[in-house]
């Protein structure tokens, strides 16, 4: 056993989410006459999504016009006989405030007609459509006509807890906690299928409070997302890098468990076999990171471990594990 440099990596399970998650929400309410859209469809900003039946409203406005009609022939037919002082300049003022009510209310209903036609505010990709044309649905729904979430550059949350986050500030240089996060290499993304994702990424945040509940600090690592293969609602683990000096890695084929412990076998007096438990950290590739158990020039057992016994001589062939 030799103690070495290593680039190592700590895991951490994280959820996916777009940079954008946008809940899309009628303005008023109507029965959905047209969805022109379909789950998972990619949009554009400013693409019409759903189209709200507005026939009533469109009678409201009709009545809204002719009374600013009326309105402005009021105003029309008072304006000269002020001018004449043939009426006070109260009722031409009076006709004015009836003409501006009729002209906001008139464009109030106009603006809810325009309303009615729902459009993407970003682009991204369409989620859920959990309404069918014909429902009828309000500003108070509880689940939003659907969400768009802009996925051309994705965002990996994960947490550590307060012992993680110490050992985290001790390992990276930095006065401020930025200063430490601009100091880490990018990071990677291990997919559900265990393969890598191949564009690297970068953490950009870490909550400046513990979690009272979880006990835990959220982070937030960013990765560009072009071929759309990441998905908000994901999951994956990130990956952060970082250099130990002086550990001790062993081979995960030389450690066997019992009861939960860790053990390796290694060669004592007279070539005959000890068990020895260790504490691990982590892993490196196919070896374990060990904490504690075995020290710098222990001859392992690397081969053959599931048919020893504790006291077995063997004849040992050294080998070199790690140079």
């Amino acid at each position: 056993v030799k103690k070495q440099d290593a680039v190592v990596y700590q895991q951490y399970s994280a959820s996916l989410e777009g940079q954008q998650n946008v809940e899309i929400r009628p303005k008023v309410t109507g029965f959905i006459q047209k969805i022109y859209i379909d789950e998972g469809q990619i949009v554009k900003k400013g693409q019409l999504l759903f189209k709200l039946e507005t026939a009533t409203l469109s009678q409201d406005a009709s009545a809204e016009k002719a009374k600013v009609n009326a309105a402005q022939v009021e105003v029309d037919r008072l304006f000269p006989l002020v001018e004449r002082n043939i009426i006070s300049n109260v009722q031409l003022e009076t006709a004015k405030a009836n003409l501006a009510q009729a002209k906001s209310n008139y464009n109030s209903i106009i603006a809810n007609i325009n309303y009615a036609n729902i459009t993407s505010p970003v682009n991204g990709v369409v989620g859920s459509l959990p309404y069918k044309e014909g429902s009828l649905v309000s500003g108070t729904i509880a689940e939003p006509l659907t969400t768009v979430s802009d996925t051309k550059n994705m965002r990996a949350y994960f947490s550590m807890n307060e012992k993680q986050l110490l050992d985290f500030s001790r390992t990276f240089k930095g006065n401020t906690m930025q200063e430490k996060i601009n100091n880490i290499a990018d990071v990677s993304l291990i997919l559900v299928d265990n393969s890598k994702y191949e564009h690297p990424g970068k953490i950009e945040t870490i909550n400046g409070l513990i979690n009272k509940r979880t006990g835990s600090t959220e982070f937030r690592a960013a990765f560009q997302n072009p071929e759309g293969i990441l998905r908000s609602g994901g999951s994956g683990v990130v990956q952060i890098p970082f250099t130990e000096k002086n550990i001790v890695l062993v081979p995960q084929v030389a450690v066997f468990e019992v009861q939960g412990k860790k053990i390796v076998y290694v060669v004592g007096k007279d070539n005959k076999v000890e068990s020895r438990v260790i504490d691990t950290k982590g892993t490196l590739d196919l070896d374990f990171i060990v904490s504690s158990g075995i020290e710098e020039g222990d001859l392992l057992v690397v081969e053959g471990v599931s048919k020893l016994t504790e006291g077995q001589e063997i004849i040992p062939n050294t080998v070199s594990v790690k140079n």
